[in-house]
């Protein structure tokens, strides 16, 4: 099986995304469809309801870098209000 965890450093989008968080990869089905995936679980990623499975390769590639991007800025901004000044719990 090919798998595909991260995009090239050459990369185009890569570079527009910058640095990001590479919690999900595609990879290419036996039936040479494309799937975007949790690299820690293997389980398909969902948006919304809709399962991340049967995708051509470009649509895996940008699902892929949307949903990496996406979690480096939810993390940011979970930090940032951890780290605010009002936000201590004790």
């Amino acid at each position: 099986m090919d798998v595909i965890r991260s995009t090239t450093v050459g990369d185009d989008k890569s570079k527009r995304f910058g640095h990001m968080s590479h919690d999900y990869g595609r990879r290419i089905e036996m039936n040479r469809s494309w799937t975007i995936y949790h690299v820690f679980t293997g389980i398909p990623a969902e948006v919304g309801t809709r399962t991340m499975v049967g995708l051509s390769k470009s649509d895996a590639t940008d699902g892929m870098l949307f949903l990496n991007s996406h979690n480096v800025a939810r993390r940011k901004a979970s930090f940032s209000r951890q780290a605010s000044p009002g936000s201590c719990t004790h």
